[in-house]
């Protein structure tokens, strides 16, 4: 059976042209790789995992105080059930927090990036949810770096188009599920918005990426994060880089009498960067498939209209 890929992006410095070719590969066939030798220790991520589990753990009422109305779920609570996958009839059966970056409340980009709250309830969560975004934000960037060299632009192309990237850490809470026969599932299928994911602590089964006509788990071995490409990435690559479905099922029996939490980071370009082919990626055999560029921001507005979070 066929698997996707963990490599070590420590190569990236000692073994570049090969660990590009074999990143690129894994880009070009699955759309998601998983990256190990990253440098996030283990105390970082599992610090993040208690308190934003704390989070959760609180009851509904509290929670909700951190639900910002109007707000498309930028920022703070958003409840149960209320994120829907695009053209799917059922909600997703997960409750979330998005922290969102800090930036000066006089940049150009503060009328569409909010500031972040923090619940009170939870000391640690603030400098540990923080610093765990940081962290997944410049792997990503390491990450992108690759992916420019693969596509023969320069290595830093990505960088000054990243920096104050509209990028959401999303701690999710899948709760158990008590019911039989629920229609919905834990995250319907989908693909993401942004330009990469990196999805941290994706131990637990469930995650299921669409490949050759079916579903290949996917499950992350000792300090491996998941990453996969965005619709954005996509765009701007002519599908050199295919943003690729997936989904998160309900488990079987006992098991989905267990809660299941992920952390995934959604890299998001600055949100005037323009989505428009790049010349690079038009050949004879991959023609320019979109005649009409748009912003990162409008092309996010249209999204979360769809997924029905505004």
């Amino acid at each position: 059976m066929k698997k996707v890929p963990t490599l070590d992006i420590r190569r990236y410095e000692t073994d570049r042209d090969a660990f590009v070719a074999e990143l690129g590969a894994a880009y070009r066939e699955f759309g998601f790789c998983c990256i190990s030798g990253h440098g996030i220790p283990k105390e970082a991520i599992d610090g993040a995992y208690d308190a934003f589990k704390a989070f959760f753990a609180l009851p509904d009422d509290v929670k909700r105080k951190y639900h910002i109305p109007g707000g498309g779920g930028a920022r703070g609570y958003t409840p149960f059930k209320v994120e829907t996958a695009k053209d799917s009839k059922f909600a997703d059966l997960k409750e979330f927090w998005h922290v969102g970056r800090e930036i000066p409340r006089d940049s150009k980009f503060a009328d569409v990036m909010p500031p972040n709250v923090w619940p009170a309830e939870v000391p640690s969560f603030h400098a540990a949810g923080y610093g765990l975004y940081q962290a997944l934000d410049n792997l990503g960037v390491r990450v992108l770096r690759a992916l420019a060299l693969h596509i023969n632009l320069p290595e830093t192309f990505f960088d000054d188009k990243v920096d104050v990237g509209n990028s959401i850490l999303r701690p999710i809470h899948y709760p158990p599920i008590t019911q039989v026969d629920v229609p919905n599932v834990r995250a319907g299928a989908h693909e993401d918005i942004n330009f990469i994911t990196l999805l941290v602590g994706a131990s637990t089964a469930g995650l299921e990426v669409y490949s050759d006509g079916g579903w290949l788990p996917i499950t992350s071995e000792g300090d491996a994060i998941v990453v996969n490409i965005g619709d954005m990435l996509q765009r701007l690559t002519n599908h050199v880089y295919p943003s690729t479905t997936h989904r998160v099922t309900n488990p079987q029996g006992d098991a989905a009498r267990q809660p299941r939490y992920s952390v995934p980071f959604f890299l998001h370009p600055n949100p005037d960067v323009v989505l428009d082919v790049l010349p690079s990626c038009i050949t004879p055999d991959n023609p320019k498939r979109y005649d009409t560029p748009i912003t990162a921001h409008e092309y996010l507005q249209e999204r979360l209209r769809e997924i029905k979070l505004i």
